[in-house]
C-alpha cells in the first residue's frame, strides 16, 4: 500500500564559522554598512573556510537532520542535493556526500540545479519518489559555497551572497492531510541573462582570459531580478493557495527565499500578511541560494515557530529564472 502522504521527519542546518560583516566588506570594496542594509537588509554573511567544501557543509546539515529524525544513514535510500556550487562539475556532489555520510551503496544519488528555488524543486522531487512507494526515506539537502563564485570586486553582488547548508529527511505516512500538500513550480527561461555565470559551461568554456576577467563569477541585473522575483513569488504563493482552496491568513508561517528583505516585505504586502508571519534570517546569512529555505526552516522549527497542525508556505525565486512554492501541514 502506497503512503498517502510524505512528511518531513527531521531538519538540520549548518553555517560556516567565519562571519563577514558589512563593515569588513566596506574595507575592501566601495560600499558601506548603511548602503547594504537599506538595500537588502543584510548585515553579515557566513563564508566557508578555503578547505571547507560544499560536500562538507552538506554532511554537517544532513547529520543534524538525521539526528532530529532519530534515523541512521543506513535508513536512507534516496539523496537529492540542490546546489549550483558542487565540489566538482562531475561527479555529482550527491555521490561525494553519500560516501562522506556513509549512506548505503544502493542509495539513489543525484544533484538538482534550480538555483535559489532548488530546495523547493528537490523537496517536490523527493516527495514524489517516496510517495511512489519505491523509496522509503529520503534526504534532501540545499547547500551552497557561493563565496567560491562571487566576484569580490563587484560591490553590487559580493554584498549579497553567503555560504551554508540545510537538510530535511522525508518519509511516508498513512496519516492523510499531513506533510507536503502540494507544490507550484515554474520558470521564465527567457530571463537567463539576468542572473548567470558567463563562462565555464560548454557554451563558453573557461579560458585563462575569462578567469582573469572573473567571468566564472555571478553576473546579475539587480533591478530586473527584483521585479521578477516579487511578481513570481507572489503568483506562486497565490496560485498554490487557490489550488488548495486556502486563504493567505490560514498560513501560520511563510518561509521565503532569503535574498533581500525588501522582496520579503513586498510579498508580505501583496499577500496582506503581517511580517510577523514571515521567518527572516537574511540579515545574518545573506542569500545562500538553495540552502536558504532549508536553513531557515530548521531555524524556525528549533525556535518554536512551527507547531503540529500548522500550515507553512515555502516560496522561492532564483536564476533560470526558476520559481516555486510548497505547502506543508505539520
Amino acid at each position: 500500500m502506497l503512503p498517502r502522504s510524505t512528511v518531513i521527519l527531521g531538519t538540520g542546518s549548518y553555517a560556516p564559522e567565519r562571519v563577514l560583516t558589512n563593515v569588513e566588506l566596506a574595507q575592501t570594496v566601495d560600499t558601506s554598512d548603511e548602503w547594504i542594509r537599506t538595500r537588502s537588509g543584510i548585515r553579515e554573511r557566513r563564508i566557508a573556510a578555503p578547505d571547507e567544501q560544499t560536500s562538507d557543509m552538506a554532511v554537517q546539515a544532513a547529520r543534524r537532520a538525521l539526528e532530529d529524525a532519530k534515523l541512521q544513514p543506513s535508513d536512507i535510500d534516496l539523496l537529492v542535493v540542490a546546489t549550483v556550487t558542487p565540489d566538482l562539475i562531475m561527479p555529482a556532489a550527491a555521490c561525494i556526500i553519500q560516501h562522506k555520510l556513509g549512506l548505503p551503496t544502493n542509495t539513489a544519488c543525484f544533484d538538482l540545479n534550480a538555483a535559489c528555488s532548488g530546495f523547493v524543486y528537490g523537496l517536490d522531487t523527493a516527495c514524489a519518489m517516496v510517495g511512489s512507494g519505491r523509496y522509503r526515506k529520503a534526504l534532501v539537502i540545499g547547500v551552497e559555497k557561493l563565496s567560491a563564485v562571487t566576484d569580490w570586486q563587484d560591490r553590487t553582488t559580493c554584498v549579497l551572497f553567503g555560504d551554508g547548508a540545510g537538510a530535511v529527511v522525508i518519509g511516508g505516512s498513512d496519516e492523510a492531510g499531513r506533510g507536503l500538500i502540494g507544490t507550484r513550480l515554474g520558470a521564465y527561461g527567457d530571463g537567463v541573462d539576468l542572473l548567470y555565470i558567463p563562462r565555464g559551461g560548454t557554451a563558453a568554456p573557461a579560458t585563462a582570459e575569462s578567469i582573469a576577467n572573473r567571468d566564472h563569477c555571478f553576473r546579475m541585473k539587480g533591478k530586473e531580478v527584483f521585479k521578477l522575483a516579487v511578481r513570481a513569488m507572489d503568483e506562486a504563493a497565490r496560485d498554490i493557495l487557490e489550488q488548495h482552496g486556502l486563504r493567505a491568513d490560514q498560513i501560520s508561517l511563510v518561509i521565503p527565499h532569503q535574498a533581500n528583505l525588501r522582496i520579503i516585505e513586498a510579498i508580505s504586502q501583496y499577500l496582506e500578511l503581517p511580517m510577523e508571519r514571515f521567518f527572516v534570517n537574511v540579515d545574518r546569512y545573506g542569500n545562500t541560494s538553495a540552502a536558504s529555505i532549508p536553513l531557515a526552516l530548521d531555524e524556525a522549527r528549533r525556535a518554536g515557530r512551527i507547531a503540529p497542525g500548522d500550515l507553512t508556505l515555502l516560496v522561492a525565486f532564483g536564476a533560470g529564472l526558476t520559481y516555486g512554492s510548497a505547502l506543508i501541514r505539520w
